[in-house]
C-alpha cells in the first residue's frame, strides 16, 4: 500500500497573505461596503473625497488625490459632479495659481452631515455589544495594525493617529487642568478662569442632555491632548465651548478636527445655529472659526481673569434641511 505524504503546512508568507485576505472579507462585509454605502447613492471613493473636503483647512486637489492614492482624472470628475450638485466652489489660491482651494458649500454641508453621523451611528453599534475591556482590546488592536502598516511618524499635516473619544472618569478634571495651566503660562490669566472652566464642566456633567449635547476627548498615542464641547443653549442653538489642545498637539490640525465634529454634531441633531465666545487674543481659534464661516457678531471689552480682554462673539448659522 503505497504511502500517502503529508500535505506540507503553507509557508509563513502564504499564510499571512491568507490571513489578511480572509480578514479584509470579514470586514468589508461586517461594515457593509458591499452594501450602497451609508445607505446613500454615493460610492465609498465619493464619501471619502466628500469627509476629505469637509474636514481639511485649505484642500485641494492634488493633496487630496496623493492622500487617498486616486487618478487625477477620476477625481475630476468626482469634483464636477459635487460641483454640479451645488457643494462645492472653487476660489483662486493665494499662493499657487496652477491650483484652486475648494470649500464645500452649504449644500454640501448639509449633504454630508448626515452621511458622517450614520458613520458614526454605525461604528457604535458595532461597539455596543462589547463591554468596556472589549471595546479597548479592539481600539488597542486596530491602533496596533495602523501602527504596524504605517510606522513612520505623521506628518505634520496629518491627524491620522489622533483618537476621538467620549469622555471618561477623570477627563473633566484634566479639562479644567488644561486651561487653568495653558491660560496662566501663555497668557498670564489667573485662576478665575480655571474656576469659570471648573463650573462650566461641572454643569455639563450635572446637566448633560445626550441627545442634545457632547463631547470630545483627543488622544495621541493613548494620551489626551485635546478637548471640546457642544451644549445646548436653547432648542435651535447649540453653543461651542471649552476648545482646548495641549501644546504638543498643535500644528496637527487637531483643532480644526475638533471644531468641525462640533459642527457636524450641530447640524445632525438639527440646530438652526451654532454661536461661541472667546477672546481676541486667541488668534489661532479664531482663525479656524472664521475659515468655517462663523461671524464675529458682537465684540465687547471686559476686565477678567486679571487681565483687560476683549471678549467676542461668534456664529454660524445652518441652512434649513432640505425637505
Amino acid at each position: 500500500m503505497a504511502i500517502m505524504s503529508p500535505v506540507p503546512p503553507f509557508p509563513p508568507e502564504v499564510a499571512a497573505v491568507k490571513a489578511i485576505r480572509q480578514f479584509n472579507r470579514f470586514y468589508t462585509r461586517r461594515i457593509g461596503v458591499l452594501d450602497p454605502y451609508l445607505d446613500s447613492d454615493m460610492s465609498l471613493t465619493d464619501v471619502r473625497v466628500l469627509y476629505e473636503l469637509a474636514h481639511r483647512e485649505t484642500p485641494v486637489a492634488s493633496e487630496i488625490g496623493k492622500d487617498l492614492h486616486l487618478d487625477g482624472g477620476y477625481l475630476s470628475r468626482i469634483l464636477r459632479r459635487f460641483e454640479a450638485n451645488g457643494w462645492l466652489s472653487r476660489e483662486p489660491h493665494p499662493r499657487d495659481a496652477r491650483q484652486s482651494l475648494l470649500r464645500l458649500t452649504e449644500a454640501g454641508h448639509q449633504a454630508f452631515a448626515p452621511l458622517q453621523q450614520k458613520s458614526r451611528d454605525e461604528a457604535a453599534a458595532l461597539l455596543a455589544p462589547l463591554a468596556a475591556p472589549q471595546r479597548q482590546q479592539l481600539i488597542d488592536a486596530i491602533q496596533t495594525v495602523q501602527n504596524l502598516l504605517d510606522p513612520a511618524p505623521a506628518a505634520p499635516t496629518k491627524t491620522r493617529a489622533a483618537v476621538l473619544r467620549d469622555p471618561a472618569p477623570g477627563d473633566m478634571g484634566w479639562v479644567v487642568q488644561q486651561h487653568g495651566e495653558i491660560y496662566a503660562r501663555e497668557y498670564g490669566w489667573n485662576s478665575d478662569f480655571e474656576a469659570l472652566v471648573a463650573d462650566i464642566a461641572s454643569q455639563f456633567l450635572r446637566k448633560f442632555q445626550p441627545g442634545w449635547e457632547r463631547c470630545w476627548i483627543a488622544e495621541l498615542d493613548g494620551e489626551r491632548v485635546g478637548a471640546v464641547f457642544v451644549v445646548r443653549k436653547s432648542p435651535t442653538t447649540a453653543q461651542l465651548r471649552m476648545l482646548i489642545l495641549s501644546p504638543k498637539a498643535r500644528g496637527l490640525g487637531l483643532g480644526a478636527r475638533l471644531t468641525d465634529e462640533c459642527i457636524a454634531f450641530a447640524r445632525g441633531k438639527g440646530y438652526r445655529k451654532m454661536v461661541l465666545w472667546t477672546n481676541s487674543c486667541l488668534t489661532a481659534a479664531r482663525g479656524i472659526y472664521a475659515a468655517r464661516g462663523f461671524r464675529l457678531v458682537k465684540s465687547e471689552p471686559y476686565e477678567g481673569f486679571g487681565q483687560q480682554l476683549v471678549g467676542e462673539t461668534w456664529e454660524l448659522k445652518f441652512a434649513p434641511a432640505a425637505a
